[in-house]
C-alpha cells in the first residue's frame, strides 16, 4: 500500500489511531505486564477481565491492522507520525511488526520514561522556587552586614 492511498484514509480512521496511540501509552504497568506472561505461557485460567481503556486499545489496533494479521506493519503506521518514529523501539523482536504486546509493552516503557521526566522538571522547578525565595533573604541579610559598616 503506497502513501498517497494510506493518506485517502477517513478521517474517522485517522482520529481512531490517534486514540489508539494515547489508550495505548497510557495503558497501567501491571496489566501489560500480566498480558505479556498470559500472550507466553497461555495460561488456562479465565483472564481477569479488560478495563475500558484497554478494550478501546484493542479496538483502535484493531483498527489500524488493515490487513487483519494480528500485527501491525511499518506501512500501516506509516500514517502517524509519533507511532512511525517508535516503530523500532516497539519491534523489541526486530521482525518488521509491532504485536499487540509490544504495544503494551512499549506503552509501560513510554508511560515510565515520561513519569521519570516529569518527576525530574517538578523537581527542578522545586529547587528553582526555593532558590528565588531564598535569593532576596541572602541579599537583605547581605545589604544589612554592609549597612553595619
Amino acid at each position: 500500500m503506497n502513501r498517497s492511498a494510506l493518506l485517502r484514509r477517513p478521517p474517522l480512521l485517522q482520529a481512531a489511531v490517534v486514540v489508539l496511540l494515547t489508550s495505548a501509552f497510557m495503558l497501567p504497568a501491571a496489566r501489560a505486564q500480566a498480558a505479556e506472561n498470559a500472550a507466553t505461557e497461555q495460561a488456562t485460567a479465565s483472564p481477569a477481565p479488560l478495563t475500558k481503556g484497554e478494550i478501546k486499545a484493542q479496538r483502535e489496533f484493531k483498527m489500524l491492522d488493515f490487513n487483519k494479521d494480528g500485527k501491525l506493519s511499518r506501512t500501516e503506521v506509516a500514517l502517524f507520525p509519533r507511532l512511525s518514529a517508535a516503530f523500532d523501539e516497539a519491534d523489541t523482536d526486530k521482525d518488521g511488526y509491532v504485536s499487540y504486546a509490544e504495544v503494551q509493552a512499549f506503552a509501560v516503557k513510554y508511560r515510565a520514561e515520561r513519569d521519570k521526566a516529569k518527576a525530574k522538571a517538578r523537581a527542578e522547578e522545586a529547587k528553582a522556587a526555593e532558590h528565588a525565595a531564598a535569593a532576596p533573604a541572602a541579599r537583605d541579610k547581605k545589604e544589612g552586614e554592609g549597612s553595619k559598616d
